[in-house]
């Protein structure tokens, strides 16, 4: 009983190995300062960062292909000597109608560069003239919109040395842009083109009688004018040769009395040889400027009176779009109101314009549209019906009260 209790078990065998862990506090520290510690774990890799990232691509030297351009696109390349030869090019062929495209846009590139200043803006003045030689040809269907874009820069971005250029560059705005604006397909840029017409035309002065005189004078002028081309061209001259020289000698000698009789009349005494040639000069020179000036503005108040009636005209041949009907009625109404401020001719288009509309609405009235046919628009057709139409006390509604709406009205 007093021998060992453990004698018939196995000696342990992994005690000698921890004693030295649990043996003391120093031996521990020494044993983990020995022994490196584990690294850490990595982290996972982004999918991203699996990818084969892309071999860096040499960028090749910004080198420009050679391309035409203009020296005067912008206003440090280009002196005041070449924007001059430039406009002077422009102006020589923006008369042709194949040319006029590409000259158009080289003059709004000038405008648009700041080129058109002060110095230079008489040369632009001479494009401008050059483009409308020809007035009828800005409403070309071609070069519509080439001269609309033209002649709005123009308008916005050019000061006209003077008055005069000024004057004309908005009658040629009349033509060139509110003109084209009548051919829109857009309610809204028609409406707003013939507000500014009406505006137009209120601005106008009152037509005189002088002023038909001359335009009645004008037109047998241009009548002979014509004649007698046709006469040479057939070969015939329109009167002898003889009857011409007499009518010109008998013509030399009644002015030449005249003028005699003239200078008998303001110099009796012949006190004008006292007085120097100087101011005589300066009178005469500023009596043909102001004579001149006189001229300008008839012919500038003409032209512009001729380019609001080809406004009229251009927007009565809108009439068959349904659209355009009440804003068409509305022009020529006003038109008409005002044709004291036209003169006789003009008077006479805006009559036939006047009656050709009121004829219109009369069809219209009746349900014919503008080619003849039973089309009207659906508030004129509803205003139709609703009038023939009988409503009975009983609330039932039909032309014959047999109450077939009354499930519908509920």
């Amino acid at each position: 009983m007093t021998g060992d209790l453990f004698e018939d078990l196995p000696p342990p065998q992994a005690s000698n190995a921890r004693i030295p862990c649990y043996s003391s506090a120093g031996t521990t520290h020494a044993h983990l300062e020995g022994s490196p510690a584990p690294p850490p774990k990595p982290k996972p890799a982004l999918k991203s960062a699996l990818k084969r990232p892309k071999p860096p691509q040499e960028t090749p030297p910004e080198t420009s292909a050679p391309q035409k351009r203009l020296k005067f696109k912008t206003t440090t390349d280009a002196s005041e000597a070449q924007v001059i030869e430039a406009m002077e090019k422009i102006s020589s062929h923006i008369k042709n109608p194949s040319k006029f495209s590409k000259a158009s846009k080289l003059a709004i590139q000038l405008i648009q560069a700041g080129s058109v200043k002060p110095s230079t803006s008489g040369q632009f003045f001479a494009i401008l003239e050059a483009a409308m030689s020809s007035p009828t040809s800005c409403n070309e269907p071609s070069v519509r919109a080439d001269y609309h874009a033209l002649f709005s820069a123009s308008l916005d971005g050019v000061e006209c040395p003077s008055k005069k250029q000024q004057s004309w560059l908005t009658v040629w705005t009349i033509r060139a842009v509110v003109a084209n604006e009548l051919f829109t397909d857009d309610s809204f840029v028609f409406s707003k083109a013939t507000g500014k017409i009406k505006e137009g035309i209120s601005n106008l002065p009152l037509a005189t009688k002088d002023e038909d005189i001359e335009e009645a004078a004008s037109l047998e002028d241009e009548i002979r004018a014509a004649n007698a081309n046709v006469q040479k061209n057939d070969g015939h001259t329109p009167y002898p040769s003889s009857e011409i020289i007499n009518n010109n000698n008998n013509n030399k000698n009644n002015n030449s009395s005249s003028s005699n009789n003239n200078n008998d009349d303001q110099d009796p005494f012949g006190l004008d040889a006292l007085i120097p040639s100087t101011s005589k000069k300066d009178d005469k020179a500023k009596a043909a400027k102001e004579k001149k000036e006189v001229e300008d503005a008839k012919q500038l108040l003409k032209s512009k009176r001729e380019a609001w009636v080809l406004c009229l005209e251009i927007a009565a041949k809108r009439y068959k779009t349904p659209w355009c009907q009440t804003a068409i009625d509305i022009l020529v109404k006003h038109a008409f109101d005002n044709i004291s401020r036209f003169t006789s001719k003009q008077r006479e288009a805006i009559d036939k314009l006047w009656a050709s509309v009121r004829e219109q609405q009369v069809r219209r009235k009746q349900g014919k549209s503008v080619t003849g046919k039973l089309d009207v628009n659906g508030f004129e057709w509803l205003q139709q019906q609703y009038k023939s139409e009988k409503i009975s006390i009983r609330h039932s509604v039909g032309s014959s009260g047999d109450r077939k709406c009354t499930q519908w009205l509920g």
